[in-house]
């Protein structure tokens, strides 16, 4: 079995990202390639606010990962959802039996329709994990087989703004015509991947520094309990060192090179080789703001209504933002928690050694995602096989391309010029040799007085067909001139339409003149027309790359519905696989 390639795409506030994987026939996903593109502006919070530069940027990076797979072309992507929209609420949802019976996954499947069919104001629901299922009310981490007559569900809603998902469908499908595969939380998606199971069950915290957000998901038992996102960002710092009188671009860069998130830290650590920049003002700036981010951060641990003895997983950090230098002592100081920074997992293989997989966790973990489906879409098209060309040959001949020429073989009905021709031969040939002395004498007539002989014999020979020529056409007008017919319809030569189609059959009568009958009747002409059409059916692997994009555009009317169901039943299939895995209790007595 070939193996799928999987394109993920991932929209951030500061960079677009891009990146292929391959999926083989046991699932194991294999990253080739990562590109991106920064952004200015054109994307805030998370949201699309430039749709054109947004466009543009992502053109840019598909065209790139384009070159690296030559042979293929990006039909679809998988994209990521996220930014300071997306929020988590709690639904709960009961179901009372008959009587004692077993729980199947069909209840489960049907507690699950409903919780996505939540209608929610000007929200769309991303996701559905579960969060506490009790069974006569007694907490049950594995529902399906259990007997019971009483059952509740209380699940997590994860949701964000309709206009983030409009501006996603606007700028990949309507304008760019690349298909949505499907769409994963950022979030969720990074903490499937560089968290491990027993962190998760015994509680942890998950922190995504951003740009312009930083998200905090929080696990116990196994489940995702809260998930919320601050909108305050590694940018934010960079652009309170721009009060400098810093360009916002040279800022970023003095951040990264010696800013600090800890106060009062050692000067032994700021570069001092750096002209004109004073390092010890800008981490005046520094340290506030990532205070600032930091309490939030540890907020979010009471908000969740737990502790941070609860939680002995620790924090596990992902993104830029949180490579600040002082960054993670300084947050592990606040929460006495554990800090780690998070990875790609060994499972999945980099084969470009120049990548760095803690760099990349945002965009690579899309592709873990896209991999873990029961369904992976192809998102590489091949466009331009080796074989292709000699295929199209072999069919070129069978095609009706040659039948059509016939239009050729309508030119043999010019024999009737052959009674000219017999005139001509003899007098065209020795025509051509004394034509280019009769130029000269016409030139210099004085010069060569004894060229006028060789005139002579010419000058009546250029006569006879003179009047030949004339002799015939004078039979052919004589039917034309005769015609009194044109007076008499004189009334229908009034109206505009009648006149032209009584006057197409004058011109067929002198075949002589070449291409009067073949514009006369124009069918001919449209045969040749057809060799494009059996061209284009032999050259579809060619030709596949424009027409991937039809599919994408046609169906605008019905694409949305279809679209929305697709996500919905990806969205339940997984809800229920979260809900029937065996997940382990490290705390019986903790409802939470």
């Amino acid at each position: 079995m070939e193996d799928k390639y999987i394109v993920a795409l991932e929209i951030g506030s500061s960079k677009i990202k891009g990146a292929i994987g391959t999926v083989d026939a046991s699932g194991t996903l294999s990253v080739k390639t990562v590109e991106e593109e920064r952004l200015i502006d054109s994307v805030r919070y998370g949201c699309i606010l430039n749709v054109l530069e947004t466009a543009t940027a992502i053109r840019n990076v598909l065209n790139r990962l384009e070159q690296r797979e030559p042979q293929r072309k990006i039909t679809g992507v998988y994209v990521a959802v996220g930014g300071r929209s997306l929020m988590s609420e709690d639904k709960v949802i009961e179901r009372n039996l008959m009587s004692e019976m077993e729980i199947t996954n069909a209840m489960i499947k049907d507690i699950t329709d409903e919780a996505i069919s939540t209608q929610l104001h000007e929200r769309t629901i991303v996701g559905v994990s579960p969060k506490e299922f009790r069974v006569d009310n007694f907490p049950a981490p594995r529902v399906v087989g259990m007997f019971g007559s009483h059952i509740s569900a209380r699940l997590n809603l994860i949701s964000c703004r309709d206009q983030l998902m409009r501006k996603l469908n606007m700028v990949l499908d309507e304008r760019l015509h690349i298909a949505i595969n499907d769409f994963f939380v950022r979030p969720l998606a990074e903490a499937d991947l560089v968290l491990y199971p027993e962190e998760k069950r015994q509680g942890c915290m998950f922190v995504d520094c951003g740009a312009d957000t930083t998200t905090v998901a929080i696990y116990k038992n196994g489940v995702l309990m809260y998930l919320s996102t601050i909108p305050i960002g590694s940018r934010h710092i960079t652009r309170d060192i721009t009060a400098l009188n810093i360009l916002e671009e040279r800022a970023e860069d003095l951040k990264i090179e010696g800013g600090n998130a800890l106060p009062n830290s050692d000067s032994a650590n700021i570069p001092h080789n750096v002209a004109g920049v004073d390092f010890a003002q800008i981490n005046n700036y520094v340290a506030a703001r990532a205070g600032e981010i930091v309490s939030n951060i540890n907020e979010q641990i009471k908000y969740a209504g737990l502790s941070p003895d609860k939680l002995p997983g620790g924090i596990v950090l992902v993104g830029r933002g949180a490579k600040l230098n002082g960054f993670d002592r300084r947050l592990s100081n606040l929460t006495t928690m554990n800090v780690r920074f998070g990875s790609p997992t060994n499972r999945i293989r980099i084969l470009d050694g120049r990548l760095n997989g803690s760099d990349h966790v945002d965009v690579i973990s899309l592709l873990s995602a896209a991999a873990k489906e029961k369904d992976v879409r192809e998102c590489m098209e091949r466009i331009m096989p080796e074989y292709s060309y000699a295929s199209a040959s072999q069919q070129q001949p069978v095609q009706p391309v040659q039948p059509v020429q016939p239009v050729q073989p309508v030119q043999p009905v010019q024999p009737a010029p052959e009674p000219a021709p017999v005139y001509q031969q003899p007098a065209y040939q020795p025509q051509q040799q004394p034509y280019q002395p009769s130029y000269q004498s016409q030139q210099a007539p004085q010069a060569a007085p004894y060229q006028q002989p060789q005139q002579q014999p010419y000058q009546p020979v250029q006569q006879q067909p003179q009047y030949q020529p004339v002799q015939q056409p004078q039979p052919m007008q004589q039917p034309v001139q005769p015609q009194p017919v044109q007076p008499q319809y004189q009334p229908s030569y009034q109206q505009p339409q009648p006149q032209p189609q009584y006057q197409q059959p004058q011109p067929a009568q002198p075949p002589v003149a070449g291409g009067y009958p073949y514009q006369a009747g124009q069918h001919p002409y449209q045969a040749p027309q057809t060799p494009d059409n059996p061209y284009r059916s032999q050259a579809r692997n060619i030709t596949a790359a424009e027409n991937t994009a039809k599919p994408a555009v046609e169906p605008q009317q019905t694409k949305t519905p279809n679209w929305l169901a697709r996500k919905l039943g990806a969205l339940r299939d997984r809800a229920v696989s979260l809900m029937t895995e065996p997940v382990e209790d490290d705390d019986p007595d903790n409802d939470n």
